[in-house]
């Protein structure tokens, strides 16, 4: 079976930096696009960061360019996302998720993405 594990999550002061981990099992990973996708309380998901399958082409939402950095390691099957200077606005559950097999670019659409992890909690106190 195909599964997503998020790992990472936590509570932070508003400054600190938090490094997310998603581990991929089964015919996942290394020619799938993977992203990271967030939900805060009371509003629809949205698009994080995505990356393609060998790690050249990677796409941020302008709310935390300069801030994230989405890696991936295909070896040990498993994807990250470095957030630095954290802000209150980030307070969300955190997804990973997988789309392919496919060698394209990393898109910021959940409805590219065919499989999804749990998520893990990410809170930013102010």
């Amino acid at each position: 079976q195909v599964q997503l594990v998020e790992s990472g999550g936590g509570l932070v002061q508003a400054g600190a930096s938090l490094r997310l981990s998603c581990a991929g099992s089964g015919r996942i990973y290394s020619n799938y696009v993977m992203g990271w996708f967030r939900q805060a309380p009371g509003k629809e998901r949205e698009f994080v960061a995505g990356i393609n399958w060998n790690g050249g082409n990677t796409v941020y939402a302008d709310s935390v360019k300069g801030r994230f950095f989405i890696a991936r390691d295909n070896a040990r099957r498993m994807l990250y996302l470095q957030m630095n200077s954290l802000k209150p606005e980030d307070t969300a559950a955190y997804y990973c998720a997988a789309a392919g097999p496919d060698y394209g670019p990393p898109r910021p659409s959940q409805s590219a993405y065919d499989y999804w992890g749990q998520g893990t909690q990410v809170t930013v106190s102010s």
